[in-house]
C-alpha cells in the first residue's frame, strides 16, 4: 500500500495547460484534481488476453459467519477435491467437516486456538479466568455491518476487551495456513514451495471492495502469500462458487424439492419413487459425510442436459450472516458462466422482527442493530430476544459480561437443538440452561427461573424439572419465521424482475439451507414455479466451488458492476448547461468542477479481462506520486461528484519512476521555439470484471510500469 500523500490542488491535467491556484467560485474545491488526456463521455473498453499461472495445488478457504474449513485440490488431479480432516471436539451427532469460526486469544494477546478447540478451552475455564481471555464467535458479522471499515476497525471479545479486526482474521487465516500446508505435504509426492500454492478465500458478494480488499491484507498478515505476489490469492464470491459447483452436479447427488403432483407414492410419470428416492439420497448424504475425498465431472453434470441455450438459474446461499441471490446462465458448450443480474443480498433482519412484534424488547444492547443478520444468525438473535422478555434484558445483558464462557455454553446448547428444528415436530425442543444461568438469575432477582417463566406470560415456552427451557413447535415457529420470511419475499422479488422471470432451477445452498424449516418455506412458496434443487452435501457446496473457481478463474466469463464507478474531472464549461456554482476560473478560461468521468456502471455486463484505460499527466516536472480520488454510486442518473448518493470509495495511487535522461541530441527544456519539454504521459489500466477491482499503469514515453496501486480502506 502506497504511503498516503496529499495531492497537489492540480496534480493531473491536459496537456498545454498551466492550471494554477483556483481563483474563483470554487475555490476551496480540490477534490477533482485530475482531468483525462482523453476525455469521453463513456468507458472505452478493450479486451486483454488473461494470463495462467502455474500452481500446484489450490487451498481454498470457506470463511463462514458461523463455520469456516478448507479444501484442495492437486492441479495434476483436479477432478478430486480433499476435504479437510475431521476436526477434535465437536458436537455429538453432528458431522464435523467445518469448524465453529471462534478464536481464542490468551490475555497477552496471543493466538491459542481456534473452531472447536478454542470452543472447548474456553467452556472449561474458571470463571474468574474466563474473563481475562478474548473469546471472538461470529466475528465475520463485523465486516457485514460495518460500513467505514478501515485496517484500525475494531473488534470487541466476549469480555468486553477491542483488538484491531485485522489482527482477529490474520490469526483465523494463519491457523487455516498451518493446517492445510501440513495435510497439503502429507498427500504430495513432492516438495511443494510457497509460490506452487494458489489460495482462494470467500466472501459474500454482498461485501464492497472495501471489505474484500480487508480480507486481502489480512491474507498478507497471515502469511498466506506476499504483497508482491497478489496473483496468488483469489476473492471468490460465495454465490458464484456455489454456482461453480453445481454444474458438476449428476442428479444422484441432488434432492430436488420441487412440488410435483404425487399419485400413490409416484411421481405424475411414475418414474420414481418420490419418498424412497428421497430416502435413498439422505442415506447418500449419510455415507459421503464418511468420505474426504470428493470426484467432480470433467465437464458439466448431466443435470444440464435439460437446460437450453439461453435458459438461467438462481443459486440462494443462505449462510449464517448474509443470504447472497446470484442469477446465471450456463453457456454450452464451453460451460463456462455468464451473470445476467448483478448479485444481491440482504442483511436487514431488525425491521420485520419488529414489525410481528414477535418480542418486542428487542434493542441494541440485545445485539440487534439496524442493517443486522439476515442468515441463520437472525434465528440466534431472536432467541436472545425471548430469553430478554422472559428474564429482563439487563439480567441477560450482566450475565454476558459476568459470566461470558456460559453463555458461550448457553449459545451451544441453543444451537445444536436448532438444527433438529423441523416443520412436522411435534414434542418440545428442551435446551439445558447452565446452572451457573439459573444460579446467577436466583441471585441477583431473589427468585427462580421458573417463577420468571410463569411471570413472563409467555405460554410457548415451559420449564423442565430437570433445568430446560422446553420450547413447543409455536416458539420454534416464532424464532424461525421472521427470518426465513426475509429470506422467501427476497427470492420472490428476484424471481419477478423481467430479467429473471422464467428461470428453471433454484439451488439452494449454504450452511442455513441444511434446516428443515427454510426448506419447507422455500418449497412451499417456489416448489411450482421452478425446480428447487439441494445438493447432498449442501454445507460444502461453496467451498468445492471455491476450490473449482481456482482451478480455473476464468469459469466466471462474464459479471455484472454491483455499482457505478468513476471520478472527478474537470471539462469546459457550457454556460446553461453546468450550474454556476461549478465554475472555476482559471487563466481566464472557464472550468466545470466535479464531473463524474464513468469507468463503469451500475448493472453493466463486464466480461472477464475487458479492461478500462485512461492517461493522464503529472501537473509538473518532478512530481513523484499522483493520487486519484474513486467515486462510486448505486445508481447511474448522476452528472457530479457531489451529486446525492455519490461518495468517495477508495483512492488509485500512482508512484512515478525518475523519469529517463533524453537522448543525446534530443531538443527539450526551455528551447525549442519556448515549445518546452514533452508533456509525460501515465496510462492507467482498470480491470473491473474480475471479484476484485484491479489497476496497472505504464509511463507511455520510457514504456516502463508504474508502481499503481487502489485502496478501498483508507476513507
Amino acid at each position: 500500500m502506497a504511503d498516503e500523500v496529499q495531492p497537489e490542488p492540480n496534480s493531473l491535467q491536459m496537456p498545454g495547460e498551466n492550471l494554477s491556484t483556483p481563483s474563483s467560485p470554487a475555490t476551496a474545491r480540490n477534490e477533482c484534481s485530475i482531468m483525462p488526456l482523453t476525455p469521453s463521455p463513456s468507458p472505452r473498453v478493450e479486451v486483454r488476453p488473461r494470463m495462467a499461472c502455474p500452481f500446484s495445488v489450490v487451498v481454498a478457504i470457506d470463511f463462514g459467519t458461523t463455520s469456516s474449513g478448507y479444501a484442495f485440490s492437486f492441479t495434476q488431479d483436479s477432478e478430486a477435491i480433499h476435504m479437510m480432516k475431521r476436526w477434535e471436539g465437536g458436537d455429538p451427532g453432528v458431522a464435523n467437516q467445518k469448524s465453529p469460526t471462534c478464536l481464542l486469544l490468551t490475555p497477552e494477546l496471543r493466538f491459542h486456538s481456534f473452531g472447536f478447540a478454542a470452543r472447548d478451552f474456553y467452556h472449561d475455564l474458571d470463571p474468574e479466568e474466563a474473563w481475562h481471555w478474548l473469546y471472538f464467535d461470529k466475528f465475520k458479522m463485523k465486516i457485514h455491518s460495518t460500513t467505514d471499515l478501515t485496517m484500525e476497525t475494531e473488534l470487541e471479545a466476549v469480555n468486553g476487551q477491542r483488538v484491531r479486526a485485522i489482527e482477529v482474521f490474520a490469526h483465523a487465516l494463519h491457523f487455516f495456513r498451518e493446517h492445510a500446508l501440513k495435510e497439503v505435504k502429507d498427500q504430495s509426492s513432492s516438495v511443494l514451495e510457497g509460490e506452487e500454492i494458489r489460495w482462494v478465500i470467500t466472501v459474500p458478494a454482498v461485501w464492497r471492495q472495501p471489505a474484500k480488499q480487508f480480507m486481502r491484507e489480512a491474507a498478507y498478515l497471515a502469511g498466506l502469500v506476499s504483497p508482491d505476489c497478489p496473483e496468488q490469492l483469489l476473492i471468490a464470491l460465495e454465490p458464484e462458487a456455489a454456482s461453480i459447483y453445481c454444474r458438476k452436479l449428476r442428479l444422484h447427488q441432488v434432492i430436488d424439492l420441487s412440488m410435483q403432483p404425487i399419485t400413490n407414492g409416484l411421481d405424475l410419470d411414475g418414474s420414481r419413487p418420490f419418498d424412497s428416492s428421497f430416502r435413498q439420497a439422505r442415506e447418500q448424504l449419510r455415507r459421503s459425510r464418511h468420505s474426504r475425498t470428493f470426484l467432480v465431472e470433467s465437464g458439466t453434470g448431466e443435470l444440464w442436459s435439460e437446460l437450453q441455450t439461453g435458459d438461467r438459474y438462481v443459486v440462494a446461499d443462505c449462510g449464517g450472516g448474509t443470504v447472497d441471490l446470484t442469477v446465471h446462465q450456463i453457456e454450452q458448450p464451453q460451460g463456462t458462466l455468464k451473470e445476467l443480474y448483478k448479485a444481491s443480498g440482504k442483511k436487514k433482519f431488525l425491521t420485520i422482527l419488529t414489525q410481528m412484534n414477535t418480542f418486542p424488547k428487542v434493542s441494541q444492547a440485545a445485539g440487534f442493530l439496524p442493517g443486522g443478520p439476515y442468515g441463520a444468525v437472525g434465528v440466534d438473535l431472536a432467541f436472545e430476544a425471548m430469553l430478554c422478555q422472559i428474564f429482563g434484558e439487563d439480567f441477560i445483558q450482566s450475565f454476558k459480561a459476568k459470566r461470558p464462557a456460559a453463555w458461550v455454553d448457553l449459545t451451544i446448547a441453543f444451537e445444536a437443538r436448532k438444527r433438529t428444528a423441523s416443520p412436522g415436530r411435534a414434542n418440545a425442543l428442551n435446551i439445558s440452561l447452565p446452572f451457573s444461568f439459573i444460579d446467577f438469575y436466583k441471585r441477583h432477582r431473589g427468585q427462580s427461573v421458573e417463577a420468571a417463566l410463569r411471570r413472563s406470560n409467555m405460554n410457548i415456552v415451559k420449564w423442565s424439572s430437570q433445568g430446560m427451557l422446553r420450547l413447543t413447535q409455536e416458539a420454534m415457529n416464532e424464532l424461525f419465521q421472521p427470518t426465513i420470511i426475509n429470506i422467501v419475499k427476497h427470492i420472490e422479488e428476484l424471481m419477478a424482475k423481467p430479467e429473471v422471470r422464467g428461470v428453471r432451477f433454484l439451488f439452494l445452498v449454504g450452511g442455513f439451507a441444511e434446516s428443515p424449516m427454510l426448506q419447507k418455506a422455500v418449497q412451499k412458496a417456489l416448489g411450482r414455479t421452478c425446480r428447487i434443487i439441494i445438493p447432498h452435501d449442501v454445507g460444502l457446496t461453496i467451498l468445492k466451488g471455491a476450490v473449482l473457481f481456482g482451478l480455473d478463474p476464468t469459469v466466471v466469463r462474464v459479471r455484472r458492476c454491483p455499482l457505478t464507478y468513476g471520478v472527478g474531472v474537470l471539462n469546459r464549461f457550457v454556460e446553461g448547461r453546468h450550474p454556476r456554482d461549478k465554475l472555476l476560473i482559471k487563466d481566464g478560461r472557464e472550468w466545470c468542477t466535479d464531473i463524474l468521468d464513468r469507468f463503469v456502471s451500475v448493472d453493466q455486463s463486464v466480461a472477464l479481462g475487458e479492461v478500462v484505460k485512461r492517461s493522464y499527466t503529472p501537473a509538473r516536472v518532478g512530481q513523484r506520486k499522483i493520487i486519484i480520488n474513486i467515486y462510486c454510486s448505486a445508481t447511474d442518473d448522476i452528472i457530479y461528484i457531489s451529486d446525492p448518493g455519490v461518495r468517495k470509495c477508495g483512492t488509485i495511487t500512482l508512484d512515478l519512476p525518475e523519469p529517463l535522461p533524453a537522448p543525446p541530441g534530443a531538443v527539450g527544456g526551455a528551447g525549442a521555439g519556448g515549445a518546452g519539454p514533452e508533456r509525460r504521459e501515465i496510462r492507467a489500466t482498470m480491470q473491473f470484471g474480475d471479484t476484485e477491482i484491479k489497476v496497472t499503469a505504464v509511463d507511455v514515453m520510457s514504456n516502463r510500469s508504474v508502481r499503481a496501486s487502489i485502496d478501498f480502506l483508507s476513507n
